[in-house]
C-alpha cells in the first residue's frame, strides 16, 4: 500500500522485518502461512549474508545429525541444528549437507532456497539506515514505525520485528590498539603464519576457531581475555568452548608452548619496536610516555618481574572478541537501550521479545538471545526458530484475534498427552528452561486444554497473550538440568554423576522433564520473586521425570507410573485406563466410576476386544480368566457372535431358590 504523509511518500505493511537472515526468513514463513502482510528488508543481494563471511574458516559448529535411528520428524529436530520450520520437507537441512559440522557456505545456499521455494517476500539489496516512531491512536500500538532505506525509500509499518542478529564487531581501544587486526579481515591461510608467534585477544569459539587453524605453523599461540575458558559440556551452553575448536587447550596442558591467561584487556598496551615485534605491557606503564617515543623510553612489566608471562614479543595480534547489535540506526524516539554487563551487546527486551520501551517492536533470531543468555538455546538456529513462532503466536492473538494453537481431551488423555510430548517435542529440548507446554485444567478436571511452547517468562500474562483462559489450574511441563550441574567449573564427567531411581529423581544432573502444578495462574509478583536459577515461582507441587540415558522416557515403573500417581495427587481422581470387565464390575460396587470407565464404557465407547487381546490380559494379570473351557470342549466358536450364543446355550447358571437360602440361614 502507499501513503502519502508530510509531503513523503510512505509504503505501507502490516509487518516490516528488518534482516534475512535465519530468524527473519522463519517469521516471514510463519506471517506468509498465517496470510498477512509483510516484507522483508536485506541490505544484501541474498538472505543470510552473515554466513557468507562468518565464521571464518567456514565450519559451522551447530550440528548436522542426519540419523537418530527414528522416524519421528519432530524428535530428529532435537538433533537437527540447522534447518528452519516450514511444511517443506525437502528444506531439511540434512538434504543439503552430509557433513556432522557443515559448511558455512552450504548454510547460505539453504537460505537462498527457503526464501525462494516458499516464495517469501524479500526485498533485497535495501539497508534500512533509520528507524523512527509516528504517534497516531489508530495505529495498533498508538503508534507507526518509519523506516528510511539507504537510497532515501521511507516505509511504514505497524509492527517492527527486528532480525538483524548481531554483526557489529566488538572493539577494545587501548594504547596500541591500532596494531590489532580483526578476526573479520585477518588472513584464513595458515601459510600467512608460518614460524610467527600470535597472540589472540578473546576466549569465545571465534578465536579458538582462528587458533585451531594456525596451530600447526605458528611457533607459539598465547590466548588472553578476562574471563576463564568455558568449556560448552560443563555449562551445558552451546554457545561456551565447543570440543571441535579446542585444540589449543591441548597443547597447553601438554606442554606444547602455547598457552592461556587471564587479564582485562583495557589494561593492556601493546608497543611496537624498530623491527616489527609487538610487545605486551601495561596501560599504567604508559599513562605518562608517548608510545612513538620508543620502546627503549617506555618500561615494560619484564624490567621489573624478569619472567613476566608476555616477556616475548609477538608478529602478530588478533582480536576475536565477538559481535554486538547495531544500535545506531535507531531514533531516540524508540528508547532502545542496551543491556547490563554480559547483555550489553543486545537490546533490552522482555521475555515476550517486545522490546521494554517501545511497544510493537520485537526482537527475533541471536539479537534476542538476552532473554536465555548462557542457559539455553535462544541465540542459535536451533532455539530461535521455536521463539520465532512463539513470538508470531503472540502476534496473532493481540493483532488478530487468533489464539493461542490448543487442542483440548478428556482427562484420561493426561498421562499420555505428557509423555508424548516429553519424548518428541523438539522445542522444549532445545529451549529448555525458557520454553514449556501448558495444561489448562477444565472445571471439575474432567478435560483439559494443551498448549505448546509457551514463553514461560511471560506466565503470569498467559490469557492476555494466549487468548486461552486458566480458571481452574494448571501444569507447567518444562525440561531442565540439574541446579547445580552446569558451570565452568564443574566437573560433569564424576562417578555416579546419573540417577536410575525414580524416588531420587529430583537429583536428577542431565537434561530431564519436569512438571510443576499450580492450582491458579502465578502473579507477575511471584514471577519476580522466583527462586534464583528457578524459571518459574514456587508451585504447588512439582514432580521431575528421572534423567534417562537415552532421552526415552517411556519406562512403565520408572517414567510413566511416578507420574501418573503425582497426576493423581494433584488432581484427586484415577487417570488408570481399565477393561470393560473392570468398568462393568465398578459400575456395581462404586458409587463414583473413574474417569477412564465413565467416559469410555458408560458412553459405550472404547476398542471391541478379541480373543487374543483376552488372553494377553489374562496372562498378564490384568483379568481373570472367566473362559468356560470345560463347557466348550474341544469346540472354538467361530466368532464373537457364535461365542455369545454358545455361552447363552451352554452355560446354564443354577439358581437357587430363596426359600432354601432362607432355610440354611436358620440352619
Amino acid at each position: 500500500a502507499l501513503c502519502v504523509m508530510s509531503s513523503a511518500a510512505f509504503t505501507y505493511h502490516d509487518y516490516c522485518i528488518i534482516g534475512a537472515g535465519p530468524s527473519g526468513l522463519q517469521a516471514a514463513y510463519f506471517l506468509q502461512q498465517a496470510g498477512r502482510d509483510y516484507t522483508v528488508f536485506e541490505r544484501s543481494h541474498a538472505p543470510g549474508s552473515f554466513f557468507a563471511l562468518y565464521p571464518r574458516h567456514r565450519k559451522l559448529i551447530s550440528i548436522n545429525k542426519r540419523y537418530t535411528g527414528k522416524s519421528n520428524s519432530e524428535f530428529n529436530l532435537r538433533h537437527d541444528w540447522n534447518s528452519l520450520l516450514s511444511h517443506d520437507r525437502r528444506l531439511l537441512f540434512k538434504h543439503y549437507s552430509h557433513d556432522f559440522f557443515p559448511d558455512a557456505d552450504t548454510m547460505v545456499h539453504y537460505l537462498e532456497d527457503f526464501a525462494a521455494l516458499l516464495k517469501l517476500q524479500v526485498q533485497y539489496n535495501t539497508a534500512i539506515i533509520h528507524v523512527t516512531l509516528e504517534k497516531d491512536e489508530q495505529a495498533w500500538n498508538g503508534h507507526y514505525f518509519l523506516l528510511t532505506d539507504q537510497d532515501g525509500q521511507n516505509y511504514k509499518c505497524s509492527s517492527l520485528l527486528v532480525a538483524t542478529g548481531t554483526w557489529v564487531p566488538n572493539v577494545v581501544n587501548f594504547p596500541g590498539s591500532e596494531y590489532v587486526e580483526g578476526y573479520e579481515t585477518v588472513s584464513v591461510n595458515p601459510e600467512d603464519f608460518a614460524g610467527q608467534t600470535v597472540l589472540i585477544l578473546g576466549r569465545g569459539n571465534s578465536a579458538f576457531e582462528t587458533a585451531e587453524n594456525i596451530l600447526g605453523v605458528t611457533n607459539f599461540i598465547h590466548m588472553v581475555s578476562r574471563s576463564r575458558v568455558r568449556l560448552s559440556w560443563a555449562t551445558h551452553y552451546v554457545g561456551d568452548l565447543r570440543a571441535i575448536n579446542n585444540g589449543l587447550l591441548d597443547t597447553y596442558q601438554l606442554k606444547s608452548l602455547d598457552g592461556l591467561l587471564e587479564g582485562d584487556l583495557e589494561d593492556l598496551a601493546i608497543v611496537k619496536d624498530k623491527k616489527g615485534k609487538l610487545h605486551i605491557t601495561l596501560r599504567f606503564y604508559l599513562e605518562d610516555r608517548n608510545t612513538s617515543a620508543g620502546i627503549d623510553s617506555i618500561t615494560l612489566p619484564q624490567d621489573e618481574l624478569d619472567n613476566f608471562a608476555t616477556r616475548a614479543p609477538y608478529d602478530r595480534v588478533i582480536r576475536c572478541l565477538g559481535w554486538k547489535f547495531d544500535f545506531s540506526i535507531y531514533n531516540r524516539s524508540l528508547k532502545i537501550m542496551p543491556g547490563k554487563g554480559y547483555k550489553k551487546k543486545y537490546p533490552q527486551i522482555n521475555p515476550n521479545y517486545e522490546s521494554r520501551s517501545t511497544q510493537g517492536l520485537f526482537v527475533l533470531g541471536t539479537a534476542s538471545h538476552s532473554v536465555d543468555f548462557r542457559k539455553s538455546a535462544g541465540g542459535f538456529i536451533h532455539g530461535f526458530r521455536y521463539t520465532t513462532r512463539a513470538v508470531h503466536r503472540l502476534l496473532e492473538n493481540r493483532h488478530h484475534g487468533v489464539p493461542w494453537p490448543s487442542t483440548v481431551y478428556p482427562i484420561t488423555q493426561l498421562t499420555n498427552s505428557i509423555i508424548k510430548r516429553v519424548n518428541e517435542a523438539s522445542g522444549l529440548y532445545q529451549m529448555f528452561s525458557v520454553l514449556a507446554d501448558i495444561i489448562l485444567l477444565r472445571e471439575n478436571a474432567t478435560a483439559f486444554e494443551y498448549l505448546e511452547e509457551y514463553p514461560v517468562g511471560v506466565l503470569a500474562e498467559l490469557e492476555m497473550q494466549t487468548g486461552r483462559k486458566a480458571p481452574s489450574g494448571l501444569f507447567v511441563i518444562i525440561m531442565e538440568y540439574g541446579r547445580n550441574f552446569s558451570g565452568d567449573d564443574k566437573d560433569v564427567f564424576y562417578y555416579n554423576r546419573a540417577v536410575g531411581e525414580a524416588q531420587h529423581a529430583w537429583q536428577s544432573n542431565f537434561l530431564h522433564p519436569v512438571i510443576y502444578y499450580y492450582k491458579r495462574l502465578p502473579t507477575e509478583r511471584e514471577m519476580k520473586l522466583r527462586p534464583p536459577d528457578w524459571p518459574l515461582p514456587r508451585p504447588d507441587a512439582i514432580h521431575h521425570i528421572v534423567e534417562d540415558f537415552l532421552t526415552d522416557w517411556t519406562a512403565p515403573n520408572a517414567h510413566i507410573l511416578p507420574l501418573r500417581r503425582f497426576l493423581e495427587n494433584c488432581l484427586s481422581t484415577d487417570l488408570r485406563n481399565f477393561f470393560a470387565e473392570s468398568c462393568f464390575l465398578f459400575t456395581f460396587t462404586h458409587q463414583k466410576l473413574p474417569p477412564f470407565c465413565r467416559e469410555g464404557y458408560a458412553r459405550m465407547q472404547g476398542l471391541l476386544g478379541s480373543e487374543g487381546l483376552r488372553r494377553h490380559a489374562v496372562e498378564a494379570g490384568l483379568l481373570e480368566d472367566y473362559t468356560p473351557t470345560d463347557l466348550l470342549g474341544d469346540r472354538r466358536p467361530a466368532n464373537h457372535r457364535e461365542s455369545q450364543d454358545q455361552l447363552l446355550r451352554d452355560h446354564v447358571i443354577t439358581v437357587r431358590p430363596l426359600q432354601h437360602l432362607v432355610n440354611a440361614k436358620d440352619e
